[in-house]
């Protein structure tokens, strides 16, 4: 951040007083601009033994299958932001939906959050989606997802369906393991 959001004059990279962190200060009007984590809220679709995933119509990763999911927009809970993205990836309207991973990915200032439901509606591809389709468990593509939470998410989904229970992890730097 170069200029102050409120009244344009430069800003300076300290530490306020009182805090213990490096952080954009507006140099004339001493406001303090705070950067936080990005959240990303998506869902998990199961349809019995199978998981709806969306093969990525934009950057990044650029054909590789995800979870239906995207970045949360202001105003909005992070269960409608899951439903919203859901309907526009995967044309999906589910109607009951469960907290089921949260991840915290410090190193790119992300918490992304997925939620589970069990659906029997249609789908179709959104926007942002060139396919959808549902996989059974020993078909997932595993080699082309896309991101490495949808790895983890998966990988529990995988090795037990029935547990349902919120899982909080934290994401290193670390690729798929």
């Amino acid at each position: 951040m170069k200029h102050c959001s409120d009244c344009g004059e430069k800003t300076i990279h300290t530490i306020p007083e009182g805090e213990d962190r490096l952080r954009h200060v507006c140099s004339a009007c001493n406001t303090v601009h705070y950067q936080n984590p990005n959240v990303v809220v998506g869902t998990l679709l199961t349809k019995g033994s199978q998981v709806l995933l969306c093969r990525r119509a934009i950057e990044p990763r650029y054909g590789y299958w995800t979870l239906p999911a995207g970045f949360l927009e202001n105003g909005e809970s992070m269960m409608e932001g899951a439903r919203r993205e859901t309907y526009e990836e995967a044309g999906a309207n589910p109607t009951s939906l469960s907290l089921y991973h949260l991840f915290s990915v410090p190193h790119i200032s992300q918490v992304h959050a997925f939620y589970h439901s069990e659906y029997h509606g249609d789908v179709s591809a959104g926007i942002e989606s060139l396919e959808v389709r549902w996989f059974d468990v020993e078909t997932l593509p595993w080699n082309d997802l896309a991101f490495p939470t949808v790895f983890q998410c998966l990988k529990r989904w995988q090795e037990n369906p029935t547990d349902l229970s919120v899982k909080e992890d934290t994401l290193e730097r670390t690729t798929r393991s």
